[in-house]
């Protein structure tokens, strides 16, 4: 006699749960497994082995009856064979294990007589349903997996090798694959005794599924999620008969009538609203999904098993129909719903974001848009990646492109952020619902209750305390709230309720059943949005449909009108993490780096974009610049010109447009080049700035962030870029050009601030700051390090080979040849107004980098001009201490050799210490305008320190800053740099060197070049930078010998040169004195630049006047020549 069946004992809601998620975890391994098998790459090297060929063919051959004595090619890797197909083997094992349990489920189901009705029990039908699609699902996936009997067969073969017995559970296995080769047979079969069970679940589904799967035209004329469409009830409560079923999946439904009805396909002749259900799934999909990106081809697969079948012909005639319909007609009906959930979604939003209050009432449209626009996503998806096969293939493939997608996800992505952000607003409202009406109507209908149970009344009562206990300050203070015991409560009165011999039947109570099921919703937006927001709206499947994914972000990013909603990409790789199972911990780590990547790589080309849209930008405003500088005017001149001689050839001057011109419009309906790329910009900088990060995983992605740094790399290579540095022909652009193009790229950058919120200043302090050091970042040359090169390489080179002098009225060094003689213009590079560009380009620390150059040119001459000192060491000796002895110096002076050399190298340091003063001039120019309190500071320091240490470390920031010096500390450093060890014999060195040039000056008149001009106030061989050089290397040397007699040297520096410049007076050559009044202002010079001579000292050796006369022959002798 078998023992009764007690429906309350039987925890058949626990096990429904436990199933459902166990189904769901070995599907995951069971995919997981046919992918690796179908992957050369990743499959089990075992399977590939060349040596192992014959074995395994053998094994397929027997399954599951495997003889172990003729597979001696696996007796010495049988512990690897184990080690590595344990984790297969086992999943079979667990996948049998799941079979048994969800038989003996349904059994005791079908034993308790169990009334299924999705309106009315929804979680019970629901999880009964979801249960049997997944055994279906699984039984059909394992007969896709290529290697399934070889890699049990090996395992088992292996594993009786080692332990001299096969695994207790292989046979049932074996017989369990064997059984499920043709997988549909075997499971119509076995759900024969399920047959009752099941057609109750499935004919109830004629009351939900026709009004979920019509077509867009019907939702708009229904008003489907539109809250203005009836003013009226704006405010109040959302209530249905079934509001657990308005957001459940579509294609769940097409899935369970699919499956079901195949399990159950008698069913089709016996209810004609099933046929009805069943036609209609059929004609919206020519695919159904399977698990991910696994589906199956369901009209064949239904043909295939049909077709066996006696008096079927008929229904394979429907089938075949249905096909037809749906490769013809579905493309377009989803097309349709796509553009109508666009809009309604974006309405919603609106809306919303308005007023969020209305996220209360109206909670219940959010998870259905969010729902139906979910299943629309996995229907193209699905169906895009498996196109219908036919012979007129373009028609019905266009459709399945949607170059509007990203706008729907984006709309998507909206929702569910603006139901995150107010989640404290939803709960407010329904902790006030479920209290305040819930619980009061809860109680109402449990007094009128004519029967109710033990056990029901427990549950009811437990239901109706947790629902009237609640209030509003446990929102207030943050509490988080746990509903899941009484949602469990309910799954459990439900299967009570729905037994056959219940004495509280739920066929008889179904407005209880409403209002319970209602108040499940309700809970559920309480404690658990998050996994509502998953169940509706979760896009983890693109995480399989990869190719797909990427192609829609870079066909989006190629479209404007869709750049706005580009960021819905990055958003949607947070949902990849939703996809993994605890039972499959193995792809967690694989999923975890794919979600990363993507989300990396598509934030990467959506900055990239917009960086180069203001790149694009940039240059044209840049161009734009370029048109405005002085020297385009000269050709717009020139026209002018010839227009007013009257010139009939006027066809040749209407080509020439003035800078603004592009400004002018006929229409503003005509949009030019630039007008699209700021369309193009501002839509793309709204998706850059829509939420500040996006979250995936662990971490955390800032899309401005990304921006800021693309922009920053692109700015720091275009200020290089525009330099215009060619290394062969030694060109390059003029700092006031330079510095008028990076202000209009600079402009173009600062409006990017409109568009994100982002600091620019930043990225300019950042990069300018980079471009005043002579490396950047990324280790390349800087605008400091090209002007450096050039000006030390090129300029200063130019000027010593001759043709180029250094003007002191015109502070910049000018050309005195014909004009071609030198390749460029010195005086565009080198005038004032061009270093005060430079200067504002590199600032200080580019100038103290150039300065710091400089100094090791010079310091480079000075060590030349010691070893020339060294070579004539005796002479100099008797040169100084005959300074009184005319005849004496004369003779020794014909024995001093290099004198040439040395008045050379003097020059150059002069020219190099004219440039730098020009450069320091501009810099404190600048400075004067943008530090101005700054910089009297340091001038306050300079001027009031006492001496000392203090007053070294004055004179650095001084220098740094451009001021002058007594003593130039920058080339004190260099020169001391030369020379490491301190050496007694440098400071006679010094003053032996000082001897060679005040005695070698009168030298410089005998040279014709030597003529000073008065136009340019300076010597046709730039002889007058001598006196610049002579002051600081002198001034420099004697403070490295720390003697203190700076003033005492220059003293006797000033005897020496004005007794051998006097006795220049006496000389009757006229070869000697052909430039004599010339040289005699370099004195003059001399005395007027030094900080430590005065012209009392001057006038006490040399005779002012003849420098006077000195002044008016040079002038007069200027315009005699004409120069």
């Amino acid at each position: 006699m078998a023992r009764p069946i007690y429906p309350n004992q039987q925890k058949i809601a626990e096990k429904l749960v436990i199933l459902n998620d166990r189904g769901l975890g070995i599907l995951t391994r069971i995919y997981n497994i046919k992918k690796a098998c179908g992957d050369t790459k990743s499959k089990p090297g075992f399977l590939s082995d060349k040596s192992l060929e014959s074995s395994i063919k053998f094994i397929v051959k027997r399954f599951p009856n495997i003889d172990v004595k003729g597979l001696n090619a696996i007796v010495n890797i049988k512990a690897e064979i184990i080690k590595s197909l344990s984790l297969y083997y086992h999943t079979f094992v667990d996948l049998l294990d799941f079979k048994d349990n969800v038989c003996e489920l349904l059994t005791t189901m079908d034993a308790c007589q169990i009334h299924l009705d999705i309106t009315q029990n929804f979680e019970l039908t629901k999880h009964y349903l979801d249960l049997v699609v997944t055994y279906v699902s699984l039984m059909i996936l394992l007969s896709r997996v290529e290697d399934r009997k070889a890699v049990l067969g090996l395992y088992n073969a292996a594993y009786e090798l080692q332990n001299n017995q096969a695994d207790s559970g292989f046979p049932r296995l074996g017989q369990m694959i064997l059984d499920y080769e043709v997988p549909l047979k075997r499971l119509s079969e076995e759900f024969i005794p399920h047959q009752r069970l099941l057609t109750n679940a499935l004919r109830s589904l004629t009351a939900i599924y026709p009004l979920r799967n019509l077509p867009a035209d019907k939702w708009r004329e229904m008003q489907k999620l539109s809250l203005v469409g009836n003013p009226a009830i704006l405010l109040k409560a959302v209530r249905t008969d079934t509001m657990s079923c308005e957001y459940v999946s579509l294609e769940a439904m097409d899935r369970w009538i699919i499956f079901g009805l195949l399990l159950n396909h008698q069913m089709l002749g016996q209810y004609q609203e099933v046929n009805k259900i069943w036609v209609s799934a059929l004609e919206s999909s020519w695919v159904i999904a399977l698990f991910r990106d696994e589906v199956l081809q369901i009209h064949q697969y239904i043909q295939s098993t049909f077709d066996g079948i006696k008096g079927y012909s008929k229904r394979i005639g429907e089938v075949k129909e249905a096909y037809s319909v749906a490769t013809q007609k579905a493309a377009l009906m989803h097309r349709e719903r796509r553009k109508f959930l666009r809009t309604a979604l974006k309405e919603l939003a609106l809306i919303m974001t308005d007023q969020p209050g209305l996220l209360g009432p109206k909670a219940i449209f959010i998870f259905i848009g969010l729902c139906l626009a979910r299943d629309e996503i996995l229907w193209l998806l699905r169906h895009n990646d498996n196109p219908p096969v036919q012979k007129n293939k373009g028609k019905s493939n266009e459709d399945l492109v949607d170059r509007q997608l990203p706008e729907l996800l984006f709309h998507m992505e909206e929702l569910r952020a603006l139901v995150r952000k107010y989640s404290q607003v939803m709960q407010r409202y329904y902790v006030q619902y479920l209290s305040g009406f819930d619980s009061i109507d809860l109680n109402i209908r449990m007094q009128s209750l004519q029967v109710c149970p033990e056990d029901e009344s427990v549950i009811l009562s437990s239901l109706y305390n947790t629902a009237s206990g609640l209030t509003v300050k446990r929102v207030e203070d943050n509490e988080l709230f746990d509903f899941r015991a009484f949602r469990l409560d309910w799954f459990r009165l439900q299967t009570y309720m729905s037994v056959s011999k219940a004495a509280l039947r739920i066929t008889e109570h179904v407005e209880l059943a409403r209002l319970l099921d209602s108040m499940v919703f309700h809970t559920r937006v309480v404690d658990n949005l998050d996994e509502i927001l998953v169940e509706t709206s979760d896009l983890s499947i693109f995480c399989f449909y990869s190719k797909m994914f990427d192609d829609q972000f870079h066909m989006c990013l190629e479209f404007p009108a869709q750049n706005r909603y580009i960021i819905a990409f990055p958003l949607i790789c947070s949902h990849f993490q939703n996809c993994t199972h605890e039972m499959c911990p193995e792809e967690r780590h694989h999923i975890r780096e794919r979600s990363l990547s993507v989300v990396n790589i598509f934030l990467e080309e959506m900055a990239k974009e917009a960086k180069n849209i203001i790149t694009t930008i940039c240059d044209e405003q840049c161009t734009m610049a370029d048109a405005l500088l002085p020297k385009h005017c000269a050709k717009i001149l020139s026209v002018q010109s010839a227009r007013k001689k009257k010139d009939k050839s006027k066809k040749q001057f209407d080509d020439i447009r003035k800078p603004g011109d592009e400004s002018y419009r006929k229409t503003r309906e005509d949009l030019t080049t630039m007008d699209k790329l700021h369309m193009a910009l501002t839509e793309l900088c709204f998706a850059i700035n829509y939420c500040p990060t996006v979250n995936v995983w662990e971490f955390a992605f800032a899309p401005r962030e990304y921006l800021c740094q693309n922009l920053e790399h692109r700015f720091s290579r275009d200020l290089v870029g525009m330099v215009m540095f060619n290394q062969e022909t030694m060109e390059i652009a003029k700092p006031s050009e330079l510095l008028a193009t990076v202000r209009a790229y600079m402009n173009v950058l600062q409006t990017v601030e409109n568009y994100v919120h982002i600091d620019i200043t930043r990225v300019f302090n950042n990069c300018l700051l980079q471009q005043t050091q002579t490396l950047d970042s990324h280790g390349e040359k800087t605008i400091a390090a090209l002007y450096n090169t050039w000006y030390s390489e090129v300029l200063l080179r130019r000027v010593s080979a001759g043709n180029i002098v250094f003007s002191m009225n015109q502070k910049a060094f000018v050309p005195i040849s014909p004009e071609g003689w030198v390749p460029f213009n010195p005086q565009e590079f080198s005038d004032l107004n061009e270093l005060r560009s430079l200067a504002e380009l590199v600032g200080p620390y580019g100038i103290k980098s150039l300065n710091e150059t400089l100094m090791w040119h010079i310091a480079n001459q000075v060590q030349e001009l010691k070893q020339l000192v060294a070579t004539n060491k005796d002479v100099l000796i008797l040169l100084r201490t005959s300074f009184d002895k005319p005849e004496v110096m004369k003779e020794q002076f014909k024995r001093l050799q290099d004198v040439d050399r040395v008045l050379q190298r003097m020059t150059i340091i002069g020219v190099i210490l004219c440039f730098r003063n020009l450069v320091h001039e501009a810099l404190v120019d600048v400075l004067e305008k943008r530090i101005p309190f700054l910089l009297s500071s340091v001038r306050d320091f300079q001027e009031h320190l006492p001496g000392g240490d203090q007053i070294r470390v004055a004179s650095e920031m001084a220098s740094a800053a451009g001021l002058p010096c007594k003593v130039d500390p920058t080339l004190t450093t260099t020169l001391k740099s030369k020379k490491p060890d301190f050496d007694e014999g440098e400071h006679l060195v010094s003053c032996l060197l000082m001897v060679f040039v005040a005695v070698s000056i009168p030298k410089l008149a005998r040279n014709e070049t030597s003529f000073y001009r008065a136009s340019i106030d300076g010597h046709s061989n730039n002889t007058h930078c001598m006196a610049v050089a002579i002051n600081n290397i002198f001034g420099a040397l004697f403070t490295i010998c720390g003697e203190n007699d700076i003033e005492d040297r220059m003293k006797e520096f000033l005897a020496l040169a004005s007794s051998s410049l006097l006795r220049l007076g006496q000389e009757s050559d006229k070869e000697a004195t052909r430039n004599r009044e010339s040289i005699y202002l370099l004195l003059d010079e001399i005395v007027k630049q030094s900080p430590f001579l005065t012209m009392d000292l001057l006038e006490s050796c040399f005779p002012y006047v003849l420098i006077r006369n000195a002044y008016h022959a040079v002038y007069k002798q200027e315009q005699i020549l004409g120069l």
